[in-house]
């Protein structure tokens, strides 16, 4: 048997409670836009504002009543920056959005977390360039993050890859 080849996830779909909630979430804590809509699904489709793809997040209402579960399924999503001022910007974000969960670091990459109004948690996460991985190159570790040691170290350096040029503090990068 082959194995499949992708090259990134292109997109994650939340069932929500309120479809409206969660839109002004994801728009005014992400800044994505509203990519289209499919009313009788009670869905709305996202995309990041740096992103060239159609829509990065979708969401389906599916009401109050719905139950929430914890166990097998989706953990959190991850959201990538360009770089560690970014990320330090996220933390802040998050924090007057109330949204804010938790930090650490994974050696290869810095994380801060947060949880969407139906609990959803997810990750904002910058990666160091692929030649600093070192001893990370194969673990993961969960450690603390010293964000104001990791600003110092890493203020603008990229990770991202190629963006989608159109903002203001966004200029094209090429793949590292």
């Amino acid at each position: 048997m082959s194995a499949i080849s992708p090259v990134r996830l292109n997109h994650a779909v939340l069932y929500v409670a309120d479809l409206d909630r969660a839109v002004d979430f994801y728009t005014g804590v992400f800044g994505m836009t509203v990519a289209a809509t499919e009313p009788r699904a009670r869905a709305a489709f996202l995309r990041l504002p740096r992103s060239g793809n159609h829509h990065d997040l979708g969401l389906f209402g599916v009401g109050p009543q719905a139950p929430k579960q914890r166990g097998i399924g989706l953990y959190h999503l991850a959201w990538q920056v360009d770089t560690v001022d970014e990320l330090d910007a996220a933390r802040q974000v998050l924090l007057e959005a109330g949204a804010f969960t938790g930090a650490s670091s994974h050696g290869a990459t810095k994380s801060v977390y947060g949880a969407d109004p139906d609990g959803n948690e997810f990750e904002i996460m910058w990666m160091l360039p692929r030649v600093d991985w070192g001893v990370y190159e194969n673990a993961a570790p969960v450690d603390a993050l010293d964000l104001p040691g990791e600003l110092r170290r890493w203020t603008g350096v990229g990770t991202a890859g190629r963006l989608v040029p159109g903002s203001a503090d966004t200029a094209e990068q090429v793949p590292s």
